[in-house]
């Protein structure tokens, strides 16, 4: 479930008031469990993936949550497999752990593992978000934010895409601030 640092060093895990402190971000936060039976648990538990075992988790995912290509406008979904040993990690890492914006919104459905995002409120402060596995987050186009691996730097996700150009990153130039890290 996901789980909001504030600027004050508040941390916010009802799903109904990280929904609300994000909406005016653009940002919307959804929990779907699809049951324990649908996704394979060994698969999703497996750092390195074949083709063919991305296309099934994939087919078995769209099986069920067809309806957010479809209310979304999403035109076509892939699999987002990172492990200590992915060959692309510390790209992806250096690539989208700066803050930038997206000229398409940017939308996951988290498979397993987590993923940590940063956001800058309209007043300069800026919010961590956890997100695990079942939980939904779709980001609009132009939010300012940055997003990296939890500290077990493995997590899949179901990716889902508007424009073949829409999540390259375009830069902000915002610094991090750093008091988030800290304890309090």
């Amino acid at each position: 479930m996901a789980t909001l640092l504030l600027d004050d060093g508040t941390v916010e895990s009802d799903l109904s008031e990280i929904v609300s402190q994000l909406a005016s971000l653009g940002i919307y936060l959804k929990r779907y469990d699809p049951g324990t039976s649908l996704f394979s648990f060994d698969l999703l538990e497996q750092d390195s993936l074949t083709d063919s075992e991305k296309r099934y988790i994939i087919e078995l995912h769209n099986s069920v949550f067809e309806f957010i290509q479809q209310e979304n406008g999403y035109l076509w979904c892939d699999l987002l497999n990172l492990h200590p040993g992915s060959p692309t990690l510390q790209t992806l890492i250096a690539t989208y752990g700066s803050y930038h914006t997206h000229t398409a919104p940017e939308a996951l459905y988290v498979l397993s593992g987590e993923i940590i995002f940063g956001f800058v409120k309209p007043d300069g402060s800026q919010v961590q978000l956890l997100v695990q596995s079942q939980d939904y987050i779709y980001i609009s186009a132009g939010v300012e934010h940055w997003c990296s691996p939890g500290a077990s730097l493995n997590f899949k996700a179901v990716r889902y895409f508007t424009t073949a150009d829409g999540w390259v990153p375009n830069y902000t130039g915002t610094q991090l601030i750093d008091s988030l890290y800290k304890p309090r």
